[in-house]
């Protein structure tokens, strides 16, 4: 289990309703979901992902935010390798990166996940047309559909109707999950399945964690929830998640939205930041040591290697003496399960930090408005 070392004061009144609160809200069904993931479905994601890996050689995945970060975050952590290479498209609107993707494609197999509640987003949209297109020319209409993999709403939306009408392999985001908080569905198990995740062991360790908000005491998260507002309240409103493992740049990327998007509201909220040490040591070092003290620190401690260790408690000795409040996670193992306990752990976190900041944290109603500007403009031309 993930460990932390402070112990704030939590009004374990007020925790019982806010668990309340986000366990009963319309978009609180990522609470239950590692155990709510069936068996049946467990072992149609994995047998779609061996028909993918034997089929191709590449998995181009289409997404945005939540639809993508959150199972880059794990594949680029873990670099399985027993899967397939994964492409990633759709997260940008840069026509120089949908180029780069289409080239990698050019002479190999492939097969593509394209992940959309509504269909209508414009940079998976326009990414999906691209490599649809791609696909047609390759292996002719039907061979392409037999290629195309779906993750959608249930029950409407642009996706949805297109995939039951061309009958592409479907897979459903609850409608109770919101993206940033689906990574233990399918948006998140099936790419990773086919990279070569156990995703059995992924949803284990969440449910491990999942356990202590039914238990007794003080679930952990709920701890570290209360000391991020404690910080908040006395004036730091910068938060900066450091880690000494390269690989984990990408989960860093994944809980910068999950706690930006979910309390940046009202002109609430702690911003989000991130580092990679000991390299950005060497950068932003002189600035976490002698800078402005309106920040604070929280290692997430994978247990490595022995001289990691030693630079993780050097940094927390040296950035504690320069007066940064410096939170650390350790977090068990570096793998599936202990990867499993860090996402749940963070959902469960960061939905209780934005109810203690008395803002929701399953809309993004900021998030609309470079679409609408954007869509002003594109009407202009």
């Amino acid at each position: 289990m993930i460990e932390v070392n402070f112990s704030p004061k939590v009004d374990e009144n007020k925790l019982s309703g806010i668990l309340e609160e986000i366990k009963n809200d319309e978009m609180g069904g990522f609470v239950d979901l590692p155990l709510k993931v069936s068996a049946e479905e467990v072992k149609k994601i994995n047998e779609t992902a061996e028909k993918i890996q034997k089929e191709s050689e590449i998995l181009v995945c289409i997404g945005i935010g939540g639809s993508y970060l959150g199972h880059r975050a794990i594949i680029e952590a873990l670099r399985p390798r027993n899967g397939i290479k994964i492409v990633y498209a759709g997260n940008s609107l840069s026509e120089r990166e949908l180029n780069y993707a289409l080239r990698e494609v050019a002479d190999k197999d492939f097969s593509v996940i394209v992940i959309s509640k509504s269909g209508t987003t414009l940079e998976p949209a326009r990414a999906f047309e691209a490599f649809k297109k791609k696909l047609a020319e390759r292996y002719g209409v039907v061979g392409a559909i037999k290629r195309i993999y779906a993750i959608t709403d249930a029950h409407k939306g642009t996706l949805h109707d297109e995939a039951k009408r061309d009958s592409y392999t479907r897979f459903v985001i609850p409608d109770n999950v919101g993206g940033r908080y689906s990574v233990l569905s399918p948006v998140g198990l099936l790419p990773m399945a086919v990279a070569g995740v156990d995703i059995e062991a992924l949803l284990a360790g969440a449910a491990k964690v999942s356990e202590e908000a039914d238990g007794e005491g003080v679930p952990t998260f709920a701890k570290y929830a209360f000391m991020r507002s404690l910080l908040l309240n006395k004036g730091y409103d910068t938060e900066v998640f450091a880690s000494f493992e390269p690989a984990t740049m990408y989960f860093n990327e994944w809980i910068k939205q999950l706690f930006g998007e979910s309390e940046g509201k009202n002109r609430q909220g702690i911003l989000p930041a991130s580092v990679i040490y000991s390299t950005d040591l060497h950068s932003l070092g002189q600035f976490m040591q002698d800078g402005r003290r309106n920040l604070f620190e929280t290692i997430i401690n994978y247990p490595t290697d022995e001289l990691n260790a030693k630079i993780v408690e050097a940094v927390k000795t040296a950035h504690t003496a320069g007066k940064i409040p410096v939170l650390k996670l350790d977090v068990p193992t570096y793998d599936e399960r202990g990867f499993g306990e860090l996402i749940y752990f963070m959902e469960m976190a960061c939905a209780i930090s934005a109810k203690l900041a008395g803002v929701n944290p399953f809309d993004q109603p900021g998030v609309e408005a470079y679409k609408n500007e954007l869509k002003k403009l594109m009407e202009e031309k």
